[in-house]
């Protein structure tokens, strides 16, 4: 059974149909890329995933859960349960910027998870360690790079041990030659079969890195295959013009 189960679901703002009919399966320890232009829905489709917006109709099943059935949402402590499973990490960082980058990543499982202080201290010492970050554990947000506070990011959302990661455009906000180092530790999650939908305007990651690429573009996905498949032999006029401007 896949661990993330998503089947016509359909979102608007206004006047606008931001989702129309959206539906997407992805097995446990896989790699999945979504690419396309900028408004097709890709974040807002990721956000839905997370309870970050509410669909309209349509279905959410995490593991044998549901988050959202026919348009009809779970109670609170249900939605809660079930999205605890998944990390998400944003393009914009989001760290609190008073806090220590240690105290970034001990807060959400301290307040959720109860943990003891002394758990807490090595499991993110163990992380920071994993981003090449543990010299910047007393460090405040605003004396890191971006491709820092991404890795801070990161390691933040493992705190939670979470089954499923989501990213949102992790390195759009990043200068070019930070970005490397994001996607670095975002290959090793992979390698380690972490559960990944990855929305990316890295091309170069989606080819190497992704077990699957989806191109979704107005609101739909109208491509998917593995990545030798969606970039060497497109075969939709729409994924083809995408990948000529964008390669």
């Amino acid at each position: 059974m896949a661990i993330i189960e998503v089947t016509n679901l359909k979102k608007s703002f206004g006047a606008v149909d931001v989702l129309k009919d959206v539906s997407l399966s992805v097995q446990a320890q896989e790699v999945v890329a979504v690419i396309g232009p900028s408004g097709s829905g890709k974040s807002t489709m990721l956000r839905s995933l997370a309870h970050l917006e509410k669909i309209d109709g349509g279905s959410i099943r995490i593991g044998d859960e549901y988050l959202v059935k026919d348009g009809h949402y779970s109670s609170a402590a249900k939605i809660k349960e079930i999205t605890s499973r998944m990390g998400m990490v944003f393009q914009h960082f989001n760290l609190f910027p008073h806090l220590t980058v240690r105290g970034n990543l001990e807060l959400a499982p301290r307040l959720v998870k109860k943990l003891p202080a002394a758990e807490l201290r090595e499991r993110a010492s163990g992380l920071l360690e994993k981003v090449g970050l543990i010299d910047k554990a007393d460090v405040y947000p605003a004396n890191l790079s971006g491709g820092q506070k991404q890795r801070v990011a990161i390691a933040r959302a493992l705190m939670m041990s979470p089954e499923i990661l989501l990213f949102d455009e992790p390195t759009s906000a990043l200068d070019p030659e930070l970005t490397g180092e994001v996607l670095e530790v975002m290959k090793q999650l992979a390698e380690e079969h972490m559960t990944m939908i990855v929305v990316t305007h890295e091309m170069g990651f989606a080819r190497e890195v992704a077990d699957r690429v989806m191109f979704m573009a107005d609101g739909e996905f109208i491509e998917a295959g593995t990545p030798e498949q969606v970039f060497d032999d497109p075969q939709h006029e729409r994924t083809k013009t995408f990948l000529t401007r964008v390669l």
